[in-house]
């Protein structure tokens, strides 16, 4: 193994995590968002493609022995249509922060809360009311109201967030706010919980997180809970201009968006492959 094998981390907990994901790939866990982190965001959420690479990447860490999986705000559907991931080896995709799963060809997800029922049907009304660009995003499990091709985006954003405050309380649910974006869905599920399902079922003893959103910062969360257990891990930031700044702070290494997270997952396939070699 190089003596720096990668000295763009910054901290050396992360450094001492990648260690061991080289070392150890059989005992490792490639744990990454979708939307910002395998995708470029875009003005639609359904032409969200996978970076082109990525799931070669995947597969490749996939077959020297690390488990891999994605943990998305999206249906499982949505990830493996755009993703193009089925053929990634022993994959696990865990959608709707974890309310479905993904693997071995199956999927296996509960039935859809009412309440998300309401406040599709009310969202729907409010952009039709408001026709400014504003779009609904059905995640089936959850909904999603868009700003982000309003003519104003974070005006939009903003006066919007009081009204899906309230009617997340009304339906029982909870709000998310994102990257232009107020997510209403089933309270106490989230990619911290997630995270720790896959790093509990599969007792693996090094983790790469990455992502890229405020939804991710459960993850992060997590992650020191797990370090504190033992567990070797590191947060990688997919960056961008709109990436929440807690996020860059606590990432132990920082690369530009998708192209920089494929790029990362490829130095890992290599220093695996030299050290094995």
């Amino acid at each position: 193994m190089p003596k720096d094998p990668h000295p763009a981390i910054s901290t050396s907990a992360g450094r001492e995590a990648w260690d061991h994901l080289v070392l150890h790939p059989d005992r490792a866990l490639v744990a990454l968002d979708y939307d910002g982190t395998l995708a470029p965001i875009v003005p639609r959420p359904e032409d969200a493609v996978a970076q082109p690479g990525i799931t070669d990447a995947l597969a490749a860490l996939a077959d020297r022995g690390v488990q891999v999986a994605i943990i998305t705000g999206r249906p499982v559907d949505a990830a493996l249509s755009l993703g193009g991931l089925a053929s990634v080896p022993r994959l696990v995709i865990l959608g709707h922060y974890g309310l479905q799963r993904w693997q071995d060809g199956e999927t296996s997800s509960p039935a859809v809360d009412p309440g998300v029922v309401t406040a599709r049907e009310r969202l729907t009304a409010y952009v039709a009311a408001n026709d400014d660009g504003m779009t609904v995003e059905d995640k089936h499990h959850a909904v999603a109201l868009h700003t982000r091709n309003a003519e104003h985006p974070t005006s939009a954003f903003e006066t919007a967030k009081p009204m899906a405050q309230a009617l997340a309380d009304e339906c029982g649910l909870e709000l998310v706010p994102g990257r232009f974006v107020l997510e209403i869905r089933p309270s106490g599920i989230d990619k911290g919980g997630a995270l720790r399902t896959v790093v509990r079922e599969t007792g693996v003893q090094a983790l790469l997180f990455g992502g890229d959103d405020l939804g991710d910062l459960p993850a992060v969360d997590a992650i020191t809970g797990l370090r504190t257990d033992g567990l070797h891990a590191m947060v990688v930031c997919s960056d961008s201009p709109e990436t929440p700044s807690a996020l860059r702070e606590a990432a132990d290494l920082v690369v530009p968006g998708p192209p920089g997270v494929l790029a990362t997952l490829r130095t890992l396939d290599a220093g695996i492959s030299e050290s094995v070699g």
